[in-house]
């Protein structure tokens, strides 16, 4: 029988009887391997981690610079202006200074008059009392209809609307200043009068707009 040295003996010599083998060692650099692959996989999650994180923080500070120019202060002229805008309004008139016609435009008797003596308490001038015009006859289904001019849109329909929750506004060619209160279907009464008072107060000092309280 020959004597041979097979690689990875570690330089012993092994009889080779041809029904047994010697136990061949695992080469060593395997493990190496394994242990390179999960140490270059944590430095990648650690990697990827700090990115999302950077990725946050930058975003976050770009966000709040795009935000940033909605807040922009003004100047003392713009500020200025702003106000006087707020305050160029039309100014309301008082309750004295309008002539108001009151139409029944319903089946019910003695609905206008009455409606107009509550309306004279006010404070309202009264002008014309009855029916209403056929255009308007039985076809007003609301609480009723405050009609003017153009130029009363503004100021006395508003105001006298305040006395009549829930009534349309609306206008026409008339020349005259004087303005219409026409009673609809659905009409029951004359807005309370402490109601009405808090509607003319709110609608003489609205609320100033976000614009106009940044000053902007």
């Amino acid at each position: 029988m020959s004597m041979l040295t097979p690689p990875g003996m570690g330089g012993k010599k092994y009889r080779i009887t041809g029904d047994r083998y010697p136990r061949m060692r695992r080469p060593r650099h395997r493990r190496r391997i394994v242990l390179t692959l999960v140490a270059t996989a944590c430095a990648l999650g650690l990697v990827g981690w700090g990115s999302l994180q950077l990725i946050d923080v930058f975003g976050g500070e770009a966000a709040t610079a795009q935000a940033a120019p909605g807040k922009k202060k003004c100047s003392p002229g713009q500020a200025e202006r702003t106000r006087a805008r707020a305050t160029a309004r039309t100014p309301l008139p008082k309750p004295g200074a309008l002539t108001v016609n009151v139409l029944n435009a319903t089946p019910r008797s003695g609905l206008a008059k009455h409606t107009a003596d509550e309306l004279a308490k006010r404070g309202f001038k009264i002008g014309k009392v009855g029916n209403a015009p056929d255009g308007y006859d039985k076809k007003v289904k609301g609480t009723g209809i405050v009609l003017g001019a153009k130029a009363a849109a503004q100021g006395p329909l508003k105001l006298l609307g305040t006395q009549l929750m829930g009534a349309e506004q609306k206008t026409d060619g008339r020349k005259g200043a004087d303005i219409d209160l026409i009673i609809g279907s659905g009409f029951k009464d004359l807005t309370q009068q402490k109601d009405a008072e808090k509607a003319v107060a709110q609608l003489a000092h609205p609320a100033p707009s976000p614009a106009h309280r940044t000053g902007c």
